[in-house]
C-alpha cells in the first residue's frame, strides 16, 4: 500500500462558483456590500400590464392576419401577468398559433433595419437588444403595440436591489447574478463607445444601462432558440406562453415550418403539449434541465421539485502542479481540461467523471508513475477505481472542507430556512429561501457522500491490490503469494 503523502491546496482547487453559459458569456463576480436583511413584506412582484395596451396589441395582430375571433387562444391576464387562454377545447399537440416570419424579431430583422450596417459586427443578442430599445424609444415604431405589452422588468435576479440580493448571500445564484450584471456593464460600455456615440443620428434618444438591462432580460426570458436556422428570435404573442412544471415531455412545443406547398414564407408554429379545456391557460415546459438558479436568473421563478436543486463544483489542475502537463494531457484525452465543472443534483449520484478527475488532480507521490506515457491510454480506467488510500483520503478531505467552507457562507441555517417556508412569503424572498435551502441540501449531500467514503477507506481495493490479483499473486484470502524457485 502506498505511503501517505501531502499535496498543497494551491494545486488542488475546488470552487463553488458557477458561470453562466447562456449566450456564451463568462462572468467575473464583483464584491457586494450587504445591507440589513430583507424584510418579508418589502418585496413587490412584477406589475401586470393595463388592459388598453393588451387590446391594442390584439388588434395589431388581427390587422396582421395572425389572430381572429376563431383563434384557438386569446391573450388574457393571468397570475403570471399575461398568458394564452384556450377559447375552446384544445387537443394534445394541436397547433394553437402560427406566426409569420414578417413578425419575428431576430438578427435578420436587425440587418434589414436602419441600424443594420452599424450592428453587423455585434453579438447577435446585442444587435437585437439595440433594435428593441431603439424601437421602444421611437414615437412611430410599427412594433409599438408589441413593445407596450412587454414587462418593464421581471422577478429575475438581474433586477433585484442590493438589499434583495443580500438574501442570496453565499449562493451560486448570487455569483451568477453579479457576473451577469458586470457582464452587462462591460457590454454596454463597448456599445456606447463603438456604436451609440459615433452614430447618434441613428440613436437620437439617449440609451441608458437600464434600457440595455431591460432588453437583455426580455431576450433572456422570452427569446426562442433551438429552431431551424434560428438561435435567437422573439415571436410576438407566442412569447406570452407561460411555463408549468407539470409538463415533463422533452418534445418541443414549437417549430419553424413552411407556410404552404407553393410558398417560400416561414411560420413559427406553437403547439399545446397536452389537452386543454376551454378557459384554461395553454402552457409549456420551458426547459427540463435548467436548475432553480438558472430559472431564477432567466425567468424570475423557481420550481419546488428537488431535482431542480443543484450545485456546481469546479475542479482545477493548477499550473504550479509539477505534473501539470501530464495531467492536462490525460484530462484532454478524456474530454476534459485544465478546469472541469461537475453539476451535482439533489438526490442524484455524482457525475461519472467527477471521481476520476478528482483522483487525477490529487495524483502524486508514489502514485505518480501512473502519469507516465506508458499508462497514457489506460490511466483513466485506473482512475475510475481507487488508486491508493492516500489519494482517496485526500480527495475526501478536500471536498469535505470545500463543502463546509461553502456552507459557512450562508447567513441562515437549513433549519431557519425551513421555518421561513412555513410563512407566506413574497415572490423574491420565496425564491431566495428556496435557492439557499436547495444549495445547502446539495452541499450536505456531497459532504455526506465523501464522509461515508472516508469511513470506508480501509475496505476499498486500491490499484496495487488489483494489480497483484491480475498477476495471480493474491490468494483467496487476500494474502500475497510468494513463489520460490526449485
Amino acid at each position: 500500500m502506498a505511503a501517505l503523502f501531502s499535496l498543497s491546496f494551491s494545486s488542488f482547487l475546488v470552487s463553488p462558483s458557477k458561470p453562466i453559459n447562456h449566450y456564451a458569456f463568462s462572468t467575473n463576480c464583483p464584491s457586494l456590500s450587504f445591507k440589513r436583511p430583507l424584510s418579508i413584506t418589502s418585496i413587490h412582484s412584477a406589475t401586470q400590464p393595463p388592459a388598453v395596451p393588451v387590446q391594442t396589441f390584439w388588434q395589431w395582430l388581427t390587422d396582421q392576419g395572425v389572430v381572429s375571433a376563431r383563434s384557438a387562444v386569446r391573450l388574457g391576464t393571468v397570475s403570471e401577468g399575461l398568458g394564452l387562454i384556450a377559447q375552446r377545447d384544445i387537443g394534445r399537440n394541436e397547433v394553437v398559433l402560427e406566426i409569420p416570419k414578417k413578425l419575428w424579431i431576430n438578427p435578420d430583422k436587425v440587418s434589414a433595419s436602419e441600424i443594420g450596417n452599424v450592428c453587423s459586427g455585434l453579438k447577435p443578442w446585442v444587435s437585437v437588444a439595440l433594435f428593441l430599445i431603439r424601437e421602444k424609444l421611437k414615437d412611430d415604431s410599427t412594433w409599438q403595440p408589441y413593445l407596450d405589452v412587454l414587462p418593464q422588468r421581471t422577478n429575475s435576479t438581474i433586477y433585484w436591489s442590493e438589499e434583495e440580493l443580500a438574501e442570496l448571500q453565499g449562493t451560486q445564484l448570487l455569483s451568477m447574478t453579479l457576473g451577469a450584471k458586470e457582464y452587462l456593464k462591460r457590454e454596454f460600455s463597448k456599445v456606447q463607445e463603438e456604436i451609440l456615440f459615433p452614430n447618434q443620428q441613428l440613436f437620437p434618444s439617449p440609451i441608458s444601462l437600464d434600457d440595455f438591462s431591460w432588453a437583455f432580460g426580455i431576450l433572456r426570458s422570452r427569446a426562442f432558440s433551438r429552431l431551424r436556422g434560428q438561435n435567437l428570435v422573439l415571436i410576438p404573442l407566442a412569447d406570452m406562453i407561460n411555463h408549468t412544471p407539470h409538463i415533463t415531455t422533452e418534445e418541443y412545443a414549437y417549430e419553424i415550418k413552411g407556410a404552404g406547398l407553393f410558398s417560400r414564407d416561414l411560420l413559427f408554429s406553437l403547439r399545446s403539449p397536452v389537452s386543454v379545456k376551454a378557459g384554461n391557460q395553454v402552457l409549456i415546459q420551458y426547459d427540463l434541465y435548467k436548475s432553480n438558479a438558472e430559472l431564477a436568473l432567466d425567468y424570475g421563478f423557481i420550481e419546488k421539485k428537488s431535482d431542480r436543486n443543484s450545485y456546481t463544483l469546479t475542479l482545477q489542475i493548477s499550473e504550479s502542479d509539477p505534473f501539470f502537463g501530464d495531467k492536462l494531457d490525460i484530462a484532454e484525452i478524456n474530454g476534459l481540461g485544465e478546469t472541469a465543472e461537475f453539476n451535482i443534483v439533489l438526490g442524484d449520484s455524482l457525475p461519472p467523471a467527477m471521481l476520476p478527475y478528482l483522483r487525477l488532480v490529487a495524483l502524486g507521490g508514489t502514485d505518480a508513475f501512473l502519469l507516465e506515457a506508458l499508462f497514457r491510454n489506460a490511466v483513466w480506467g485506473h482512475l475510475e477505481l481507487p488508486v491508493s488510500r492516500a489519494n482517496e483520503e485526500l480527495i475526501c478531505r478536500v471536498v469535505q472542507d470545500a463543502c463546509k467552507s461553502a456552507l459557512s457562507g450562508y447567513q441562515t441555517s437549513t433549519e431557519e430556512d425551513e421555518k421561513l417556508k412555513e410563512i407566506e412569503l413574497d415572490p423574491k424572498l420565496e425564491i431566495a429561501v428556496e435557492i439557499r435551502l436547495g444549495e445547502k441540501k446539495v452541499l450536505q449531500q456531497i459532504d455526506g457522500i465523501f464522509n461515508q467514503r472516508e469511513m470506508e477507506l480501509d475496505e476499498l481495493e486500491y490499484y496495487q491490490e488489483r494489480r497483484l490479483k491480475d498477476l495471480g499473486l493474491v490468494g483467496e484470502q487476500g494474502d500475497i503469494i510468494f513463489w520460490e524457485s526449485k
